[in-house]
């Protein structure tokens, strides 16, 4: 029916104020707000910088298969092969089998009777290794589903640790995603310079504590320069890593009042520290960020306490970004920047303009459409249509989601949309209004009939907003949001908004026969 009740009426109102107070916090100034809440404006709009990035696995794969070859020996001396030439190529394992009659290892390494070999196996095929036998030479590898897992795995962990870093920095509504099997795209609105954000990225900020040593050790040494530019040779064995550290800021050595970064460490990594220090009193111990001596201090006392400093020639700029580093943790592989582009603020202002004014005249022309179409009932579609459009934009600021030109595309074609449920209803109101008597009886099953042919056809067009979203990615995501979210206002304003001002126009009004009259023939 027509009539509302009074909890109706005001909780369609409530929604609609509390919807346009967000809408209308993009109109003042941030300084002068409670709420910190706004559309932001997308790199096409506001301008700022984009970056390709590409993850290069050839290290991550090498590392693998390194920590594999222990495994693999344990296997060959358990069931009694005698093996030699143990290689590592860049993505395979390479070895031979002096003992291997008619490949009784490739027998033993797919048999489906050995219940022991089959647990074994099976944790390769959780990295799916492939076998190649040529004559007593055995080659162990990584197959294609393998790699791609590990490509994968290794792009979803490098996507986290790049927000971060850039999350730390207080960069905007960044948009980080993958592109591809192994790249990265970053979108930074507002960003001008992005070479900072380069130097950080294309940091792999892999941590560890070795000991230096005055001569070779059980699990061998090599030469390292320090930052101080002296030479020394540094025990391979890893003392601690990066993994185990906690939180990392920089701070200033109130003796010295040189910056220096304070490191919290936690439960084991400071177990294992402060044995180390305490055996090791009066030696250096190498701090190694990515293969080069960052600091080698010398280790005066016992550090047991779970946490430390790392001190040298640093700036202050330098020692931000080195505790962000470690804060953000290692990246599973190197990242090379393949593309990178500065996008002008002016052509985003062009943007903006060109979409305005392209929402403006269609506003225009859709308003003096609906009033020359529907006289009084026009009206009331564009108060209906002015406040969808109100209610769009404060669902946006509470999402605050990043409005792009594709979005803009969205919210003109909300419009259109708009307009044609009104224009769906009003016309099957005519309809009505030609057979029946009453007038009230006669809007009231207008709106009721209307309804599924409504729903039908804005249900059908939020499905394909949904696959855009799930399927999409960047600027068909931002007007798959905008529609989508343009959808369900749309119907919010045309079934109840609208509904309520025509029911309470008609109730007063059922007794003006040339008022329908017009309607009719209009």
């Amino acid at each position: 029916m027509l009539n509302f009740t009074k909890i109706k009426i005001a909780s369609i109102y409530f929604i609609f104020l509390f919807l346009t107070s967000f809408a209308l916090l993009n109109i003042f100034s941030e300084k002068n707000l409670p709420l910190k809440k706004k559309v932001n404006l997308g790199l096409d709009l506001q301008g700022g910088s984009y970056l390709l990035l590409e993850i290069d696995t050839k290290p991550l794969i090498k590392e693998r298969l390194q920590d594999k070859v222990v495994e693999i020996k344990k296997y060959l001396k358990k069931n009694d092969f005698e093996f030699n030439s143990f290689k590592i190529n860049e993505n395979l394992i390479n070895f031979k089998i002096l003992n291997d009659d008619e490949q009784k290892f490739e027998q033993l390494f797919f048999s489906t009777k050995n219940n022991t070999i089959n647990q074994y196996i099976d944790q390769y095929r959780t990295h799916q290794f492939d076998l190649l036998v040529k004559n007593d030479n055995y080659q162990i590898s990584f197959s294609k589903y393998g790699l791609l897992t590990l490509n994968n795995a290794a792009v979803s962990q490098s996507i986290e640790i790049v927000r971060r870093r850039i999350d730390d920095l207080g960069t905007k509504e960044p948009t980080i995603i993958q592109r591809g099997e192994k790249r990265i795209v970053v979108e930074l609105p507002g960003l001008k310079d992005p070479s900072r954000i380069k130097n950080l990225l294309g940091k792999t900020a892999q941590l560890n504590f070795r000991l230096v040593t005055d001569a070779d050790s059980d699990f061998g040494s090599e030469k390292m320069i320090s930052e101080t530019g002296e030479e020394l040779i540094v025990n391979k064995k890893i003392i601690m890593s990066g993994e185990n550290l906690v939180d990392a800021q920089p701070r200033v050595d109130n003796q010295s009042n040189s910056p220096m970064v304070s490191f919290t460490l936690d439960r084991y990594g400071a177990q294992k520290f402060g044995k180390v220090t305490t055996n090791n009193v009066g030696k250096k111990l190498a701090i190694v960020l990515d293969n080069k001596i960052i600091s080698a201090p010398v280790i005066r006392e016992a550090i047991t306490g779970g946490s430390g400093t790392i001190s040298g020639n640093f700036s202050f700029q330098e020692v931000t970004d080195l505790a962000l580093l470690l804060r953000s943790g290692a990246l599973p592989t190197p990242i090379n920047i393949v593309e990178e582009r500065t996008v002008g603020p002016d052509l985003g202002k062009d943007s903006i303009i060109s979409g305005t004014i392209s929402l403006i005249i269609g506003f225009i022309l859709v308003v003096f459409y609906m009033f020359y179409k529907y006289r009084l009932f026009g009206l009331i579609a564009n108060i209906s249509l002015i406040s969808n459009l109100l209610m769009l934009v404060g669902v946006l600021t509470i999402l605050e989601a990043t409005l792009t030109l594709p979005g803009i595309a969205g919210i003109i074609l909300t419009v259109g949309m708009a307009v044609d449920a009104n224009v769906l209803i009003f016309e099957r109101i005519k309809e009505e209004l030609r057979t029946e008597k009453s007038v009230i009886h006669a809007f009231d099953m207008g709106y009721t009939r209307a309804k599924i042919t409504v729903l039908d056809a804005n249900l059908t067009t939020l499905l394909a907003t949904v696959i855009l979203f799930f399927f999409g990615s960047g600027p068909v995501k931002g007007f798959a949001v905008t529609l989508g979210i343009g959808i369900i206002t749309t119907l919010f304003s045309a079934y109840f908004i609208a509904r309520h001002l025509t029911s309470s126009y008609v109730l007063r009004n059922k007794e003006k026969v040339n008022l329908w009259n017009i309607i009719i023939d209009s």
